[in-house]
């Protein structure tokens, strides 16, 4: 009957048995092993991500464990005091390790009354792994929710990050796509309308580009303004001196009225210059296109350079067959003209111009040579801008402004070619060497 009833009470965790007063065990039900639940073989990915909290989890805290000894029951009986205290009718508990110490068992002793007297005790055995295998779900859940936070703020920190990237890498190509080859402001930034610190620095650099470009463009207008607003007093300067020469002037006043003339010349000629390259600039853009034979203009040239400049030898090396090019035949003989006067003045006493025209893969490049002192490595990336000159001032002869090359430099654009300066291998001299696309 006792053996019925303990079946009907027992527990798959859980262990019962009854003592009598004489501390021997008469019934006896239940397991302290919990049974395990079998894997599933399909689910590889379940089970491998079971592992992997698994093995975070014993990093934590210990994982229970039912490979265990339980012990008998006469084992506890040889020390259980919860057992001596409920023969002697006092509920007690206690709790144990088991013979190996792999596992902890919480055992609650309750005497059994037969009427006035105790018959024996019950004792009810569990151990503690159902509590830690409650602890350690708390503990997956708590760290799978962490991990779940964690992989959605690097999202959304990641999608800022890269959005953030994204506008400051578009404002600095726009910011360096403002400024042209030329160094001028051809499109200007669009501020942004965010309200951030980054909107503010976008709408500061188109602020700022925009008045640069006023500026630059007051520049770039003012040697023509310089030039035209000069040319009336130099007129005038020009008609005094002429009347006093025919009011028939002294020997020795004579003297200063040439040197005034001089001057006035000279003047002259700055001015002309000074509007050079701005009147090119403009007359570009109403300049049409045409075939032509780059050889021959070329060849051309040579030949006239060799007259006015009688001193120096110029060298000619092209093909024999046609070179034809799209562009200006008058624009590219003014082009040749900037390179040959260059190099007539840097050119050594006594070494030749040479000027090479040679045939590449779609291409031609057209080259002027001179032997002399090599460019300055800080000058080469700046020799075809405005203004700039690696001339030393002499004090007198021709004026020189700077914007021979330049002139060069845009005349090569407009035939869709790059030209650039370079320093010969043996330090002798300096090579300018003009690309242009070639038609079939």
């Amino acid at each position: 009957e006792i053996d019925a009833i303990l079946r009907g009470l027992q527990r798959t965790t859980s262990r019962i048995w009854v003592v009598n007063r004489e501390y021997r065990v008469i019934a006896l039900a239940g397991s302290l092993r919990r049974p395990q639940p079998a894997e599933a073989g399909s689910d590889w990915l379940g089970r491998l991500a079971q592992r992997l909290f698994s093995g975070l989890i014993a990093g934590l805290a210990d994982s229970p464990t039912e490979d265990f000894e339980e012990g008998t029951p006469e084992e506890v009986l040889a020390s259980g005091r919860e057992v001596a205290a409920a023969l002697q009718g006092a509920p007690r508990s206690r709790s144990r390790s088991t013979p190996d110490a792999r596992a902890v068992i919480v055992s609650a002793a309750y005497p059994v009354w037969n009427g006035n007297e105790i018959a024996g005790a019950v004792v009810v055995e569990e151990t503690t792994n159902s509590i830690l295998s409650f602890r350690n779900r708390a503990l997956e859940r708590l760290l799978l929710a962490t991990l779940a936070a964690f992989v959605v703020a690097g999202a959304v920190l990641f999608a800022l990050a890269t959005r953030i990237s994204w506008r400051i890498r578009r404002l600095r190509d726009e910011a360096e796509g403002a400024i042209d080859a030329r160094g001028r402001i051809g499109r200007l930034v669009s501020g942004s309308d965010a309200g951030d610190e980054i909107g503010d620095l976008s709408r500061s650099f188109s602020a700022i580009l925009a008045r640069l470009a006023e500026h630059h463009a007051y520049l770039e207008a003012m040697a023509s303004r310089l030039s035209h607003e000069l040319r009336t007093p130099v007129a005038v300067v020009r008609s005094s001196l002429e009347n006093l020469k025919l009011g028939g002037t002294p020997a020795q006043t004579r003297v200063y009225l040439e040197r005034a003339e001089e001057g006035l010349a000279r003047l002259a000629t700055i001015l002309t210059r000074m509007s050079e390259a701005s009147r090119l600039e403009q007359s570009l853009s109403s300049t049409a296109r045409e075939r032509f034979d780059l050889g021959l203009v070329a060849a051309g040239c040579v030949a006239g350079y060799r007259v006015a400049f009688p001193q120096r030898v110029f060298e000619w090396k092209g093909p024999r067959r046609p070179v034809m090019v799209e562009g200006s035949p008058d624009l590219m003989a003014q082009f040749l003209d900037k390179l040959a006067e260059n190099a007539h003045d840097f050119g050594a006493a006594g070494t030749p111009v040479e000027i090479e025209l040679s045939l590449g893969e779609g291409e031609a490049t057209l080259s002027v040579t001179n032997r002399g002192e090599p460019l300055p490595e800080a000058m080469r990336e700046r020799l075809f801008d405005s203004m700039v000159s690696v001339r030393r001032d002499t004090g007198g002869g021709k004026p020189h402004l700077g914007l021979g090359l330049y002139v060069a430099r845009v005349i090569a654009e407009f035939h869709r070619g790059s030209l650039r300066a370079e320093n010969l291998s043996d330090g002798t001299g300096v090579r300018f060497a003009l690309a242009v696309p070639t038609l079939p």
